[in-house]
């Protein structure tokens, strides 16, 4: 039971900042990651749509064993999680806008939230401002063309850096003191954020590191942990699918993660690049 994998999905390779997180905080873990890059971004998708994405790529991981299921993406905890919870009998672990720590840290009174459109106007992101920032100044600001910019592997380019700054500035003119990455693309544009914010003090958050430490918690409770000991680290034991151009797809999560990848058939019998796609599940 507990070599079985964990499952992590997201809009494209976003997730990956995730995934990270979790082979830090969890090295023995099996794990596969899905990324929908045919169906990125998320944040553009109607609900319907994104319905059917979430449940194909549940029923993926479930036909896979997977023990837990990860959803690496703010847009899809926003509108499915609680959905998913009541369809999949595993533990499902949620991702959602880091407003409680960037408001206990800000100085100012004033912090800034990067998200999808889908993200920003759910019910789940609302409460959270009300729960945690009631008392707090918020930007917020749906970024357009930065998850494209990241599945392109354009982290620092020219046209990345004025789209940054198109959508920071005005934050930073409003005093900011941090910035909520609320799309697990974000952070992997950290680098140009802070370029673009040169010496203006900014603290930017994510919950990479806090998905990795509830997942850890959950899964010891439910004594679903893999404590193999020796050589078997997640990055000898992670499968890597994708439901779009896989060759574009693998170069550039092998920039993100730093290091060559492999794409597995479903059945982890052929080490070469292969697309998953299928006819949705009718609801």
């Amino acid at each position: 039971m507990s070599e079985r994998p964990i499952g992590i999905f997201d809009s494209g390779v976003g997730g990956l900042s995730i995934l990270k997180a979790v082979q830090k905080q969890l090295p023995n873990e099996n794990l596969l990651y899905f990324a929908d890059s045919k169906y990125a971004p998320y944040g553009n998708l109607d609900q319907t749509l994104l319905k059917q994405r979430c449940l194909f790529i549940a029923d993926f991981f479930a036909k896979n064993n997977a023990k837990a299921m990860v959803i690496a993406c703010n847009t899809a905890t926003a509108l499915m999680a609680e959905w998913l919870r009541a369809e999949y009998d595993i533990p499902i672990i949620a991702i959602e806008p880091a407003i409680k720590p960037a408001a206990a840290l800000t100085n100012t009174g004033k912090i800034g939230v990067f998200a999808t459109e889908h993200t920003l106007n759910s019910e789940r992101y609302l409460l959270l401002k009300q729960r945690f920032a009631k008392d707090i100044t918020v930007y917020e600001s749906a970024c357009h063309g930065f998850v494209e910019q990241v599945e392109q592997g354009a982290l620092d380019a020219p046209e990345t850096l004025a789209l940054v700054g198109r959508y920071l500035n005005p934050m930073l003119e409003n005093g900011i003191d941090t910035l909520v990455l609320g799309c697990t693309h974000y952070p992997f544009l950290s680098p140009s954020i802070t370029t673009v914010a040169g010496d203006a003090p900014l603290t930017i958050v994510d919950n990479a590191e806090a998905v990795s430490i509830q997942l850890n918690k959950v899964i010891a409770e439910k004594q679903l942990l893999n404590l193999a000991s020796g050589d078997n680290s997640s990055s000898n034991n992670s499968g890597f699918y994708n439901s779009g151009d896989t060759v574009t797809s693998s170069a550039v999560m092998s920039k993100l993660l730093g290091k060559p990848l492999n794409f597995l058939h479903h059945n982890n019998s052929a080490q070469k690049p292969y697309a998953i796609d299928a006819p949705d599940r009718e609801n």
